[in-house]
């Protein structure tokens, strides 16, 4: 399966935004399932693939002496995966008010079999400051060029001057 992207999360009931992926054999365990460290590989190529779509690349974020962390990651393995199966690992940003937002996540077989959940907790730290910023949808609005991909409303063009 192509590594490539879909569909944009957002209001409305938008299907979320998503990324295929083909499981490699070297990527399983003994057992020969999909080894738990991978799920979290996959969950942040969708995040950086996701951010790319947006507009915001990582020189971006250094650009601006920011940069994403995680501060709580929680995934439900649900059913195993294998080396060939393909999935795609889907990636919406959910916004509350304050320094953090919730990243969720899930990995699908091409049949519909949830694989895994994955529900993130992250922020925007300032790199000089060593703090989270006060309210990071500020920043993705304005380095985004579609903030609508993040869930943060407007559409392509409405971020940047």
């Amino acid at each position: 399966m192509a590594e490539v992207a879909g569909a944009a999360a957002g209001a409305g009931g938008a299907e979320p935004f998503t990324v295929g992926i083909t499981v490699r054999g070297y990527e399983t365990d003994t057992q020969g399932h999909l080894n738990q460290s991978v799920y979290l590989q996959y969950a942040e190529h969708a995040r950086w693939t996701l951010l790319q779509a947006s507009g915001i690349r990582q020189s971006d974020l250094v650009d601006k002496r920011v940069g994403p962390v995680t501060v709580e990651t929680t995934i439900r393995y649900l059913r195993e995966l294998r080396a060939g199966d393909e999935v795609a690992v889907s990636c919406e940003f959910v916004w509350g008010e304050g320094r953090t937002f919730r990243v969720e996540q899930t990995v699908r077989k091409l049949d519909g079999t949830v694989s895994a959940e994955i529900s993130a907790v992250g922020g925007l730290l300032d790199l000089t400051e060593r703090k989270l910023l006060k309210d990071p949808r500020e920043v993705f609005r304005e380095l985004a060029d579609d903030p609508s991909l993040l869930g943060l409303g407007g559409g392509p063009g409405s971020a940047r001057g």
